[in-house]
């Protein structure tokens, strides 16, 4: 008697990641849903949440060994979402729209570059001997932190209400582009895998993250987005050395004994 098939599906340990996924595209649409009722702050927040919650899937998914072609397609689709059209259409109602031609494809531009650089990351995902992704290096800037890039000009007029230049839809429109264009650059980025700090100085490293998630984001979050994206442009050039670096060290012969 053949035993009886049960049926397929997800299981429960694979719906866990997923579910994160789900919950942060969720965010990224609350965001768009805050900046319609003019509330901006909240807008922006919920869009970090949308990112934060996207740092962790895929790494919840490793760790329960729950990765699947699924939720790598879904992860995709989220980031389009919260991070090319949750951005744009919350600086667009923010800033742009007081120029609604020309601000509005500047939105475009932020939007259409995010989706390409997603299409481009699913068609490479595939390939293991991709050089930079074996040296563990990025090919431009990802896509949670473009979306945080994107909305300086916020975190800055947010701290200094005051200057209203930051508001300014030449200034927001530029800036939008300027980041689109790393988002779907050539440049190579660091990845988290890069990042390795001395073993003299790893306690300290964690005493520095310690104080800026469980202190400066909760007393000071818009100084602390400042200053995290200061330190990212910051080491964007270290990231094109280090590249450098390792193309030369690859390009180099290797010696070996001479044949008679």
């Amino acid at each position: 008697m053949t035993p009886r098939r049960l049926p397929g599906g997800l299981t429960l340990r694979a719906m866990v990641p997923n579910a994160i996924t789900a919950a942060a595209l969720c965010a990224g649409l609350t965001g768009i849903r805050f900046a319609i009722t003019g509330e901006f702050e909240k807008a922006v927040g919920a869009i970090i949440l949308a990112g934060l919650l996207d740092g962790i899937d895929g790494r919840i998914a490793r760790l329960l060994k729950a990765q699947s072609r699924f939720g790598a397609e879904l992860d995709s689709l989220a980031d389009n979402v919260s991070f090319g059209v949750a951005p744009a259409l919350v600086l667009f109602m923010w800033s742009l729209q007081d120029v609604p031609r020309i601000g509005w494809f500047a939105a475009l531009a932020f939007a259409v570059s995010m989706a390409l650089r997603l299409a481009r990351f699913n068609a490479r995902i595939d390939l293991p001997d991709e050089p930079r992704k074996m040296a563990g290096f990025l090919t431009g800037v990802p896509a949670p932190v473009g979306a945080g890039l994107a909305f300086l000009p916020m975190y800055l007029s947010f701290t200094f209400p005051q200057e209203t230049i930051l508001r300014e839809p030449p200034v927001v429109g530029a800036w939008l582009v300027i980041i689109a264009l790393l988002t779907i650059s050539s440049l190579p980025t660091l990845s988290w895998g890069r990042m390795r700090p001395r073993r003299n100085l790893r306690m300290e490293v964690i005493l520095l993250a310690g104080i800026v998630a469980g202190a400066a984001a909760l007393t000071e979050p818009w100084w602390t987005l400042i200053g995290i994206c200061a330190v990212y442009l910051a080491i964007l050039p270290i990231g094109i050395m280090q590249y450098a670096r390792v193309r030369r060290r690859r390009a180099e012969p290797v010696d070996g004994p001479v044949a008679p």
